[in-house]
C-alpha cells in the first residue's frame, strides 16, 4: 500500500525520513536514482533533459511548476508530471516538501501568495495522487490519515475551529450530531439510524459522509497543517541571525517561478482577436463612456453601486487582469500583483477619487462602503488589504452592459463602439488595441520620414547562528529533529 507519508510528509513517518538525511551536505547534488524513477516511469513524457528534476531543490521547483501549470496553462500535459504520482518517488519527495516550507517560511512568511500557492499546491497534489489508486487502497490510506490527524473516537466541531477559521472548510460541509463530527457508517446508522425514515440508512450515509467528505477534511486538515508549519519556520526564523542560505536560495527560485509562471500564463493565449493582453498602467484615454461618467462622480442616486460593484471590479481588472474573459481562469488580486502595491497605490486611488466627486460625496456619510470595496476585491469584510484575508471573498468581475443598462441606466451613454460589445473590459480593451496600433504606426511614419495625423495620441507607459556548509539540518536548519525525540508534536522542534 503507498506509504502514508506520501499524502502527507508532516506524519511521523514524513519527519523521520527527514531525521536521516541529517544535513544540508548534497542537497544539490544530482541523485542519479531520483532521474531513474522519472526516466521509467511508463506514464512520463519527456521532451527535455531539462524536465527532469535531478536533485531535491529541483524537484521542490517542478512540485510549484506543476501547481501552477496545472491551473492556468490550457494546454497543460499531466504526462509530463506523471513522476509526481510515483510512489517510488517518496523519499525525495518528502525532503523537497520540508524544503519548500522552509524556504517560504523564512523568506516570505506565513500571509504570502508563496505560502498560499505552497499550501493550494500540498492540496492539489494530494488530490492528484489519490486519483491514482484504486477504490479501496485509496479509502484505506484515507482512514489511516484521518486517525493520526483526528485524535479520539469523540471529536466535537470545536477541534476544527483553525481549518473554519481559515475558511479550508465550511461547518456545513460537516455532518454534527451534538455537536460531535460523525465520520464512520457505523456510527452514523448508530446515530442517525431510528431518525431515518422511508430512506436507506446506508444510502443516506454515502450521500451526506462518504469518501468524498473524508478525503475533503483529511486534505484541508493536510493543508492548514502545512501552512501551521510554514508560520512555525518563520516564527523561529525571525530569532536568528542568517538563515541557511540554502533556504534563502530556493526561496528566490520559488519566488522567479511563480513570477515567470504567472507572466506567461496569465495574460492570455494569443489566440483570437487581437492576441493577448498585458495589465499595465491604466489609459484614461481607452475607458467607456460609462467608466468616465462614473469618475466624474455620481451626482444622483446609485452611488454605491455604481462605485463598489461597478468602478471596483472594472479599475481593478482593467489594470491588474484585463484578459479575463479571454482567459475564462479565477484568479486572486495577488496572482497578478504579490505585494498589493498597485492595488495601494494604482486601484484604489482611482476609485476613492470617483467616491469623493460624488454629492455628496460617498465616504463621507457611508464609510463602510471602504469595507465594501475591499470584499468586491476579494479580501474579506476588512478596513485595509492583508494577504491573510485574501480569499474570504471572491474578486468581483466587472458588469456587463446589460447589467449597467438594467442597474446602473445613468451611466450609459453608448458610442458607436459600445454597439460591438457586451463589456465595459472588452470596449477598453478593444481601444488599448486601437491606441497601440495608432501609436505603431506613427512609429512607422516617423521611421521613414512622414508624420501621421495621428501623431500626437498620448499613450500611458507599460509598464540565530550563522548555518554553512554541512551542519547538522535538525540543529541549525529548521528541520525537525534527529532521533531522541518523541513523534508527537508537543515535543517536535520545527
Amino acid at each position: 500500500m503507498v506509504s502514508i507519508s506520501f499524502l502527507n510528509p508532516l506524519s511521523p513517518e514524513g519527519k523521520d525520513i527527514v531525521r536521516e538525511l541529517g544535513s544540508f551536505e548534497g542537497i544539490s547534488q544530482d541523485i542519479p536514482e531520483l532521474r531513474r524513477i522519472v526516466t521509467r516511469n511508463p506514464s512520463q513524457e519527456i521532451t527535455d533533459d531539462k524536465e527532469i528534476p535531478s536533485n531535491y531543490l529541483e524537484l521542490a521547483l517542478k512540485r510549484m511548476e506543476w501547481h501552477i501549470k496545472k491551473k492556468h496553462d490550457r494546454e497543460f500535459n499531466i504526462r509530463r508530471y506523471s513522476f509526481l504520482s510515483d510512489q517510488a518517488i517518496t523519499r525525495y519527495d518528502i525532503i523537497s516538501f520540508y524544503l519548500l516550507c522552509q524556504a517560504i517560511g523564512v523568506k516570505f512568511g506565513p500571509n504570502s501568495r508563496e505560502t498560499r500557492v505552497m499550501v493550494e499546491a500540498q492540496g492539489d497534489l494530494i488530490q492528484e495522487r489519490l486519483g491514482k489508486l484504486h477504490t479501496e487502497e485509496r479509502r484505506l490510506i484515507v482512514d489511516e490519515a484521518l486517525q493520526m490527524l483526528i485524535k479520539g473516537d469523540r471529536v466535537h466541531w470545536t477541534f476544527f475551529q483553525e481549518l473554519l477559521g481559515t475558511r479550508k472548510i465550511r461547518l456545513t460541509d460537516l455532518v454534527l450530531d451534538k455537536g460531535e463530527l460523525i465520520l464512520e457508517r457505523e456510527d452514523f446508522i448508530d446515530r442517525f439510524g431510528p431518525r431515518i425514515n422511508h430512506r436507506n440508512p446506508n444510502s443516506m450515509y454515502q450521500l451526506l459522509i462518504g469518501d468524498e467528505l473524508k478525503e475533503l477534511i483529511m486534505v484541508k486538515m493536510i493543508m492548514q497543517e502545512t501552512e501551521d508549519y510554514i508560520k512555525q519556520v518563520h516564527e523561529k526564523a525571525r530569532i536568528m541571525v542568517e538563515p541557511n542560505p540554502v533556504l534563502l536560495e530556493l526561496a528566490d527560485e520559488v519566488a522567479e517561478v511563480l513570477a515567470e509562471q504567472m507572466q506567461h500564463y496569465g495574460y492570455g493565449t494569443g489566440r483570437g482577436g487581437g492576441g493577448p493582453m498585458k495589465s499595465g498602467p491604466l489609459n484614461h484615454l481607452a475607458f467607456p463612456p460609462c467608466v468616465k461618467k462614473a469618475l466624474e462622480g455620481i451626482k444622483s442616486g446609485g452611488r454605491n453601486d455604481a462605485i463598489v460593484l461597478f468602478m471596483t471590479p472594472f479599475v481593478s481588472y482593467a489594470r491588474l487582469y484585463p484578459d479575463v474573459f479571454r482567459m475564462n481562469i479565477s484568479k486572486r488580486v495577488s496572482d497578478q500583483d504579490p505585494q498589493l502595491e498597485i492595488t495601494e497605490n494604482e486601484v484604489l486611488p482611482l476609485i476613492y477619487e470617483a467616491a469623493q466627486r460624488c454629492v455628496p460625496p460617498l465616504f463621507d456619510d457611508q464609510p463602510q462602503e471602504k469595507v465594501n470595496i475591499n470584499a468586491k476585491l476579494g479580501f474579506g469584510m476588512h478596513s485595509t488589504l492583508k494577504m491573510e484575508h485574501e480569499g474570504e471573498t471572491t474578486w468581483y468581475t466587472p458588469m456587463s452592459c446589460e447589467k449597467i443598462k438594467l442597474h446602473l441606466p445613468h451611466l450609459c451613454r453608448p458610442d458607436d463602439t459600445c454597439k460591438k460589445i457586451g463589456n465595459p473590459l472588452s470596449y477598453y480593451n478593444r481601444m488599448i488595441w486601437e491606441v497601440r496600433n495608432l501609436n505603431q504606426e506613427d512609429s512607422n511614419s516617423t521611421d521613414s520620414g512622414t508624420v501621421n495625423e495621428h501623431s500626437n495620441v498620448p499613450v500611458e507607459g507599460k509598464n540565530s547562528n550563522t548555518v554553512n556548509g554541512a551542519e547538522n539540518i535538525e540543529d541549525e536548519s529548521m528541520f525537525p529533529e534527529k532521533s531522541g525525540k518523541s513523534n508527537d508534536d508537543s515535543s517536535e522542534e520545527v
